[in-house]
């Protein structure tokens, strides 16, 4: 068997293991074998035309594969529960370290937890959920 048709066998190989798991890892193991296909027609022996594979295919993913995914990253959709993250909000039951009270926020009112004491009617910004409380801490003004 030629060695330019292991090439070939080798890129459709890796575009179908590509296509079905989208992971941006064996997409530069096809352009190095396509450089390892266009070496073997010029009789380059097959263990420097593994090695090419090898060193291009990892190269390739280590220099371009992080800006790569950066720039296809799907944008990230909030949804209504964790839109309020960084919102502000009233306090409408006092919140302690060890009582859980409550916030208005965007016209909802939410169940608040906090490190510190929070007195009704005090401004709050809202750092992070947990669970289906808030966690918050006073607006300092």
């Amino acid at each position: 068997m030629e060695v330019w048709i292991i090439w070939i066998i080798v890129i459709i190989a890796l575009a179908f293991i590509e296509a079905i798991t989208v992971n941006l890892v064996t997409i530069w193991f096809i352009a190095s074998a396509l450089i390892s296909l266009a070496i073997s027609f010029f009789q380059v022996p097959f263990i420097w035309q593994f090695g090419v594979f090898v060193l291009v295919g990892i190269l390739l993913m280590l220099t371009t594969r992080p800006i790569l995914k950066k720039w296809i990253k799907p944008k990230e959709i909030k949804t209504n529960f964790d839109r309020v993250i960084g919102m502000t909000g009233i306090v409408t039951e006092e919140i302690s370290n060890h009582t859980i009270g409550e916030v208005k926020v965007d016209g909802k009112r939410w169940s608040a937890i906090s490190s510190k004491k929070i007195a009704v009617g005090d401004e709050i910004v809202i750092d992070d959920i947990d669970g289906v409380k808030l966690k918050v801490h006073k607006l300092e003004k």
